[in-house]
């Protein structure tokens, strides 16, 4: 289906998520991975989905070149808790210090995703609100030592041994959790236009 749709891009996914990279291929989507050091700050007056939009747009811009069949596909996750956004732990102390944070409280992961060629650009999000239980040090412990979940927005990745112990309740994508909402990607890349 999409491989079909997208015959006359070429896609690019500026991603070195695994999780990411390996939704792309379940998608059946014909797409090569390029990669551009971005400094991921924003304005500290964003909140929720703008930190993501913001960043998803700003990863995007680090292409400047693109060619006329290019189709860019850049994104963000944050885990929103409190107020505050959550990025990927520097060390074992901070992923330790997110995953108390979360412990027994119900935060929301937040994806954006960037869609860009020279025609056109869309960006779109999806929010998924997910319950953890009160988790001890042990079990925290535990996982960052087995799970090293350092490259992981909020320190956790649902589809490992915490998501089995720790998540409660989940309201929206699964996938978005993983990274990437794969449904509205699929909807939004459906429903392209056809290049002029």
């Amino acid at each position: 289906m999409l491989r079909e749709k997208l015959k006359e891009h070429n896609v690019i996914l500026a991603s070195k998520s695994p999780r990411r990279q390996q939704f792309f291929k379940d998608l059946d989507i014909n797409f090569t991975i390029q990669l551009k050091e971005v400094e991921e700050i924003y304005p500290p007056e964003l909140k929720g989905t703008a930190i993501t939009d913001f960043l998803a747009d700003l990863k995007s811009k680090a292409f400047v070149n693109l060619a006329d069949n290019d189709l860019l596909i850049t994104s963000d996750t944050i885990v929103w808790l409190d107020e505050e956004a959550l990025g990927k732990p520097k060390d074992e102390e901070d992923a330790f210090n997110m995953l108390r944070a979360l412990s027994g409280k119900k935060h929301e992961v937040i994806t954006s995703i960037s869609i860009k060629s020279n025609h056109f650009q869309k960006i779109f999000n999806d929010i998924t609100t997910v319950t953890f239980k009160e988790l001890s040090d042990e079990e925290i412990n535990y996982y960052i030592k087995n799970y090293q979940p350092f490259d992981k927005a909020g320190a956790y990745g649902i589809q490992e041994w915490i998501g089995f112990i720790a998540i409660e309740n989940l309201e929206g994508s699964y996938f978005n959790v993983v990274g990437l909402p794969v449904q509205k990607l699929y909807k939004e890349l459906m429903s392209l236009k056809p290049q002029t």
